[in-house]
């Protein structure tokens, strides 16, 4: 199985790994929470009972027992009231010492209010004098409550983190062998075009050989030094200067129509005012180009048209709508045109289109996608190039 191909799939999958095991983990620390405050529930009802007795105790009994349990109490917040809501005892709050009287049954008075948005309050009923013990979590539970949030953000940014340097070593990589595939072909084409350009040389200087032949031969040199070009400059940083698209985009097509079928049309539309411009790389740009329109010539069966349209954006940018009427690319694979690899060809590497993608964002920070598709109709690549 190609894991880059079915890395969507991978993707899922770690991500359902990822939610199961944060589900997991919120559940448990929940139930531990659940458990942790019935406990506590059943201190404070300990806690009141105690209360109760020594509401109702005589100066005879021994209270130490009851005052004990009272004291057990050192993490919950808890406040004890008459029924006119006036304090009788606290614990385990903390109340500034400067408050004035009606500062201090206010801050007493929200105190209350958080608790019973929590828990409603235990109920003392003493020979008709009726206490009220307010109380709430203690700080601990309320801790343990948002600990599997702290723990998600921090598992999830040391995965952000992982998944990003990673990417970045990832594609640092591909940089790599794709810049050494390149200058070592530039390389391996060096020889043979020289050898090439000896031999035109030679026949050109022979009377007797059809310098119609010469002169297709030497089409073809130039063409070879223009891919060996190409290939030179992957990985260095492009010249960029502004040229005319129109004309460059109509030497490529000039170039591809002699040696494609006649039953493929071309037409190249400039839209708005004045020259459709843009910051380019020629011999790069060119590569786009043909790359795009081959995959339409194939797409198409040799048999169709093909639609340049140039159109100004705002901003200074400029767009290229390349059109073709093949057979279309579905939803499912419109994600992928752009993956190394990907293919719809019996014969083909999968690597036109990514190529293309890297020479039109890395060499010239711009943009390509596919901007409409319909199977059986035609694909349209939109192109956004800066402008000077």
């Amino acid at each position: 199985m190609n894991i880059y191909q079915n890395k969507s799939q991978y993707k899922f999958t770690i991500l359902g790994l990822a939610l199961v095991i944060a589900a997991a983990s919120i559940y448990y620390t929940n139930h531990l929470v659940t458990e942790l405050a019935n406990g506590e529930r059943r201190l404070i009802d300990v806690s009141a009972q105690a209360y109760k007795h020594l509401a109702i105790s005589t100066n005879d009994e021994d209270l130490n027992f009851l005052v004990t349990i009272t004291q057990a109490n050192n993490s919950i917040p808890m406040i004890q009231t008459d029924d006119k809501n006036n304090l009788i005892s606290y614990r385990n709050i903390t109340i500034p010492d400067k408050l004035s009287p009606e500062k201090k049954q206010k801050f007493i008075d929200a105190a209350i209010a958080e608790m019973r948005t929590q828990y409603e309050p235990i109920v003392i009923d003493s020979d008709g004098l009726k206490q009220y013990i307010y109380y709430k979590n203690s700080e601990l539970i309320s801790q343990l409550k948002y600990y599997p949030l702290m723990q998600l953000a921090v598992i999830s940014m040391l995965g952000l983190i992982a998944y990003m340097a990673f990417s970045n070593s990832r594609r640092a990589e591909q940089n790599r062998v794709w810049v050494g595939l390149a200058k070592e072909t530039a390389h391996q084409l060096g020889t043979p075009l020289s050898s090439l350009i000896a031999w035109v040389e030679y026949f050109k200087a022979d009377p007797e050989f059809n310098q119609e032949i010469v002169h297709e031969l030497e089409k073809d040199i130039q063409r070879l030094e223009m891919i060996t070009s190409r290939f030179s400059n992957i990985g260095s940083v492009p010249t960029l200067s502004e040229e005319n698209l129109e004309e460059v985009i109509g030497q490529t097509i000039s170039y591809l129509e002699k040696r494609v079928s006649n039953k493929v049309q071309f037409r190249v539309n400039t839209h708005g005012e004045g020259l459709g411009t843009a910051m380019l790389n020629t011999s790069l740009f060119g590569w786009v180009v043909e790359n795009i329109i081959k995959n339409a010539v194939d797409a198409m069966n040799s048999i169709g048209r093909i639609t340049v349209d140039i159109i100004p954006l705002s901003h200074h940018r400029i767009a290229v709508d390349i059109s073709d009427t093949g057979k279309g690319i579905s939803k499912k694979q419109i994600r992928r045109v752009f993956d190394p690899g990907f293919t719809t060809k019996k014969r083909g590497w999968g690597l036109g289109l990514t190529l293309v993608k890297r020479i039109v964002e890395n060499y010239h920070s711009g943009k390509i996608y596919v901007r409409h598709s319909e199977v059986g109709k035609g694909t349209t690549f939109r192109i956004i190039l800066n402008q000077a």
